[in-house]
């Protein structure tokens, strides 16, 4: 599933190339993606123009001029890209073509069809059901230690599992959480509501860096994720403990390990790490 890095990366090509067209046509090739599409999507879509495009943690908000908002995730496997070109030869699984005045062309491609495409008045955004519990932007300048350590105070949850609630820090993923415990020499079972204050503080700028250096590299491509280029990311080069089981850490030589939290894999060193 794409991550905050590579979500945003996504949002700054649609926002460079998107931004001030209006929509000639839609055509949705199927009736939903994990849930139907919005009654009226044609409708309200055609006509408008994109106002701008936003990111809130993992989800992209595209605003319109007409007061509405798509909502959408990609899930799983979804892709967005943007070709200077109109398409008529549609592969199987892009499932919403939206073609801009221009000729500009959006096709959005789900083959596993986990995303969703949702409409929301834009005033009315904070207070979606998909957004309304949504905790701060890590990378937002007024996120700092003293607040990752109020929202962890007390809990009786492992470090990782903290981090990836989205309602404690809004985007972070299994990826980054990993890397950034690594980096700051947290271990990933420790108890979040345990955490010191100067350790909080100096986790939030290692998380701002580690999210950053994955924007610039065009986020990770793991499975199916490709930026609305249609290139691929390639900060999985640059991973120091996710996806290096057996390995040796590069800080000290032992073996980075897994272990499974929450059902999900979590690489470490164990050594490194307490």
């Amino acid at each position: 599933m794409p991550e905050l890095p590579e979500v945003e990366t996504v949002k700054r090509g649609l926002s460079d190339s998107i931004t001030g067209k209006n929509i000639k046509t839609v055509l949705l090739r199927r009736s939903g993606l994990r849930y139907p599409f919005p009654k009226n999507f044609i409708n309200i879509l055609e006509g408008s123009t994109i106002k701008s495009v936003e990111r809130r943690s993992k989800y992209l908000l595209i605003n319109l001029d007409n007061g509405q908002t798509i909502i959408m995730h990609l899930g799983m496997s979804g892709r967005v890209v943007v070709q200077n070109k109109i398409r008529n030869d549609h592969a199987k699984h892009d499932h919403v073509i939206i073609t801009f005045n221009d000729g500009t062309t959006l096709i959005y491609n789900d083959a596993r069809r986990f995303g969703l495409m949702e409409l929301c008045e834009t005033t009315k955004l904070n207070s979606h059901k998909y957004l309304k519990d949504i905790g701060p932007e890590p990378l937002d300048k007024k996120f700092n230690g003293e607040i990752l350590f109020a929202r962890l105070k007390n809990k009786n949850v492992d470090m990782k599992a903290a981090l990836m609630d989205q309602r404690v820090v809004a985007g972070l993923g299994n990826i980054y959480v990993c890397e950034s415990l690594f980096e700051t020499g947290i271990s990933p079972k420790r108890k979040a509501g345990k955490l010191s204050r100067d350790k909080a503080n100096e986790l939030v700028p290692v998380i701002k860096k580690v999210l950053e250096a994955a924007i610039k590299s065009g986020g990770s491509t793991l499975r199916d994720y490709v930026r609305s280029t249609g290139d691929i990311g390639y900060f999985q080069h640059q991973f120091k403990v996710y996806g290096r089981e057996k390995e040796p850490c590069v800080k000290c030589g032992n073996k980075i390990q897994r272990i499974v939290q929450s059902g999900r894999s979590t690489f470490y060193c164990n050594n490194c790490q307490k």
